[in-house]
C-alpha cells in the first residue's frame, strides 16, 4: 500500500499531486515556480497507489493537487499563500 510517508518531502518544498489535465495544479506549479519554492510533482495517473492516496487524504476524492509538506500534513488546493505560510511556520533547522 502506498502511504503519504513515501512522498514526505524535504524541510523547505513540498510534494504535489497533480495530472497533467489540471489547470489548478498547472497555476501552483506556475506560482510555486516565480517563488522559488521547490515542487516534487507526482502524476496521479502515471504513479501506482498515488491515486488511491490522495483519496485517502481528501474524503475518498481523487482532488488534484493535492499538496504534502514536510510534517506530513496536507491540503487541497491551496493558495500559493497557504503554502507560503506552512512552510514559514514549519520547524527547521532554525526552529523548533
Amino acid at each position: 500500500m502506498t502511504t503519504a510517508t513515501s512522498f514526505l518531502p524535504d524541510a523547505g518544498t513540498i510534494t504535489m499531486f497533480s495530472t497533467t489535465w489540471c489547470g489548478y495544479c498547472t497555476r501552483l506549479k506556475g506560482q510555486l515556480a516565480k517563488e522559488g519554492i521547490a515542487v516534487r510533482e507526482i502524476n496521479i495517473e502515471e504513479v501506482d497507489g498515488t491515486a488511491e492516496l490522495v483519496a485517502s487524504l481528501n474524503n475518498g476524492n481523487q482532488t488534484v493537487p493535492t499538496v504534502l509538506f514536510p510534517d506530513g500534513s496536507a491540503a487541497t488546493n491551496p493558495s500559493l499563500a497557504d503554502v507560503k505560510l506552512r512552510l514559514a511556520s514549519a520547524p527547521g533547522p532554525n526552529r523548533p
